[in-house]
């Protein structure tokens, strides 16, 4: 969940507690929050109210490990809601502009495979293994309960031009709830995650390094 997600959560578990009779302090409901934080409040609210049905233990009122077990095989889940959005950007948006998610997992994930304007270049042929591949590292940053550095902005077409020439940049897309996606921005970062040096380039730096250290002797 984001730092946006707060106040439906709040409204979340108050509904909760309301309808097993009980009152959650705020100190417990921020117990809920830091016990449930990794996972998506869409996610977190699906298995509240799965739980309220259940036949076994729907009588009580769920604790966070109650939650937590629910929503562990729910990965898969969260995978194929990222994977919605990101088709849909690209159907309805296109990678010509910059774009900005309400998931940073989705930034670090497409960033992985390359970027926001490798992904428009791939054919109708390569789709299904796209979002498998995409599904696939989701998960896997979900089961880790990672959260890594991601870029604040997708660059698309126009926006990498625009950089280049040094002309002036257009405020990038917002897909998703606008309000989570200017966190996910505002959280991410401008600088390269992964540095990237030539063969070249590491021979002649340690050739400038080699030159120096036999002036100075």
């Amino acid at each position: 969940m984001q730092p946006t997600d707060k106040k439906r959560f709040l409204t979340l578990m108050t509904g909760i507690a309301d309808y097993y009779g009980k009152e959650l302090s705020p100190s417990v409901i921020s117990l809920y929050w830091q016990g449930l934080l990794q996972f998506d409040l869409d996610a977190v609210e699906k298995a509240l109210w799965a739980h309220t049905q259940n036949p076994d233990t729907g009588q009580f009122m769920p604790k966070i490990a109650d939650v937590a077990r629910m929503l562990t095989g729910t990965t898969q889940d969260s995978a194929l809601v990222a994977w919605a959005k990101v088709d849909r950007g690209v159907r309805q948006v296109g990678t010509y502009a910059d774009v900005v998610f309400d998931d940073p997992l989705i930034h670090r994930v497409l960033h992985d495979m390359g970027g926001w304007v490798g992904l428009g270049m791939k054919t109708d042929q390569d789709w299904p293994f796209v979002a498998r591949e995409f599904e696939n590292r989701y998960r896997g940053y979900r089961m880790r309960n990672e959260c890594p550095e991601y870029p604040a902005v997708l660059i698309g077409i126009a926006g990498a031009h625009n950089r280049k020439g040094g002309f002036r940049l257009a405020p990038p897309t917002l897909i998703g709830n606008a309000e989570s996606a200017q966190a996910v921005m505002l959280s991410g970062t401008d600088k390269p995650l992964i540095g990237i040096s030539t063969a070249g380039e590491i021979v002649d730096r340690l050739r400038l390094v080699d030159d120096s250290g036999s002036k100075a002797a």
